[in-house]
Parts: C-alpha cells; sequence; structure tokens
C-alpha cells in the first residue's frame, strides 16, 4: 500500500487555484468590484446605480439619472483612483457612465 503524503494547506492558499482552474475569477471580479462600488460611492448613488460590469479594465456604470451621471462624469479619474485603492488584484483604468 502506498503511503500517502500529509501536507496541509490553508484555505486562503487553496481558493486562488480553484478560482484560476473553474474558471471563476471573472465572476469573482464583476462581484467585487459591485462591492466596492458600493463601499466607495455609498447608499446615495447606489440607489441610482442599475447595474455595474466589468469589461477587462473598463467599469460600465448604468445610472438611471441622467443629472447624476453628468456629475459623476467631473469626477471620473477620483473615481477611479478610489476604486483602484480598494480592490487588491484588479485595476480599472477607465468608467464608462451610461
Amino acid at each position: 500500500m502506498a503511503k500517502r503524503e500529509n501536507k496541509t494547506f490553508s484555505i486562503k492558499d487553496l481558493i486562488p487555484n480553484m478560482l484560476q482552474e473553474n474558471k471563476l475569477q471573472k465572476g469573482m471580479n464583476q462581484f467585487t468590484v459591485k462591492e466596492v462600488w458600493g463601499e466607495v460611492m455609498g447608499k446615495g448613488i447606489m440607489s441610482y446605480t442599475e447595474s455595474i460590469y466589468l469589461k477587462n479594465t473598463t467599469l460600465y456604470i448604468k445610472l438611471s439619472s441622467s443629472t447624476l451621471r453628468e456629475e459623476l462624469s467631473y469626477g471620473k479619474e477620483k473615481i477611479v483612483n478610489m476604486l483602484n485603492n480598494k480592490l487588491d488584484n484588479l485595476h480599472i483604468k477607465s468608467i464608462k457612465l451610461i
């Protein structure tokens, strides 16, 4: 009978490998971006946010208020910086407000 190796791994080490092997990282990135958008922008802006979609390094935000869309368009660079400060392994280069 072959001897089994008893290596122990932490879940923290195993999860990234599992996400990569099962091609789940893209979905996790979508979830993380939505969560960070809510933290950074707050409940007020989140209530006008209809959808959030990350494609490559561009974040697409659909807003229900044209006035809010116009106001946020003036601070896109600042919003990108705030989001990137909160995101660990992602990097957003631009935001498209629709």
